[in-house]
């Protein structure tokens, strides 16, 4: 019997796998995130652990967790994206990682599809001011916002998320184009990034948090999009700049914005509250009942997996 640490609540159901394993399962008495000492302190004795992508698993909480001063063999992320954990610490160390890939695509292309129709109808400010008790009654000018059906897609990556959105723009008759560094030899790809998105009424980011990808969308970038254009992101905030994105909807340069992920979560960039034509969700891409267990659960599968001595499929760093 292993222990595993499970460092925030999960959804009923969520860790299933390792009590069907007979592992025992250290967890909070209350939902609190651990700060870095805490956590450094939690993994000294476990064997495992599962986090969600707002545990920062660095180098120093995989040394403190694993040999010699340790025995941390794999830690289980709760994302698809690993940004939050040092992967290079983790090989050195002989720490596995898994994530959750596969489980929240659709999901998460759902919301990404609500923020595309939202924010270019401009349904959150209509229903803001309905709820507030400022819509004077049916207008011919009001709440203008551009068709979708018929517009063109420009889609930053082509992984499974990406390619579940243009599965539901086909449905709307868009024209769905996307950029990936490598040549996927499939309809649709552009070389040039710079070149699609200018040609674009809707520009959907998909990409995961790298070196290379943050700060992507940049001023220079965001100034290469139309005027009637709109930015949605559901990948990771850093990817774009959120002043630069502030700007440039400020000035008109673009449409509109609908966000899920911020480059800071514990505090949101104040100026994108008052940006034009923005809708803004608190990073709810995967929040669904079934989404949100089944990704605790491939968590704790990956877990169970590892300290069997098995390979799963969701592993990141063996």
């Amino acid at each position: 019997m292993a222990r595993v640490l499970i460092t925030r609540h999960l959804p009923a159901g969520g860790t299933d796998p390792l009590i069907e394993a007979g592992h025992e399962i250290i967890d909070r008495d209350d939902d609190a995130p651990f700060t870095p000492e805490q956590l450094k302190a939690a993994v000294s004795d476990v064997d495992a652990v599962v986090c969600l992508l707002t545990d920062k698993i660095d180098a120093e909480v995989i040394a403190a967790g694993a040999a010699p001063a340790g025995r941390l063999k794999v830690v289980a992320n709760v994302a698809v994206g690993y940004d939050n954990v040092d992967l290079a610490a983790a090989q050195a160390a002989q720490v596995a990682v898994c994530n959750t890939p596969g489980v929240l695509d659709e999901t998460t292309a759902d919301i990404a599809f609500l923020l595309i129709l939202a924010a270019t109808r401009r349904a959150s400010e209509a229903e803001i001011d309905l709820r507030a008790q400022r819509w004077p009654g049916w207008g011919i000018n009001q709440y203008l916002g551009h068709d979708i059906h018929g517009a063109t897609l420009g889609l930053v990556g082509y992984g499974r998320i990406a390619q579940a959105v243009a599965r539901r723009a086909a449905g709307f008759s868009m024209t769905v184009r996307h950029h990936t560094r490598s040549n996927t030899n499939l309809d649709g790809w552009c070389a040039d990034l710079d070149e699609m998105i200018s040609e674009c009424d809707v520009v959907s980011i998909h990409v995961p948090l790298t070196e290379q990808t943050r700060g992507l969308f940049d001023a220079k970038r965001i100034a290469r999009m139309s005027r009637s254009a709109v930015l949605v992101n559901t990948s990771r905030g850093p990817v774009v700049d959120e002043d630069a994105l502030v700007d440039a909807l400020e000035a008109g340069e673009i449409f509109g914005a609908g966000l899920d992920v911020y480059a800071d979560e514990s505090a949101v960039n104040p100026r994108l509250f008052n940006a034009p034509h923005t809708v803004l969700l608190p990073h709810i891409g995967s929040a669904s009942h079934t989404t949100r267990q089944q990704m605790a659960r491939v968590a704790c599968a990956g877990v169970v997996a590892v300290l069997a001595g098995e390979q799963p499929d969701n592993l990141v760093v063996d």
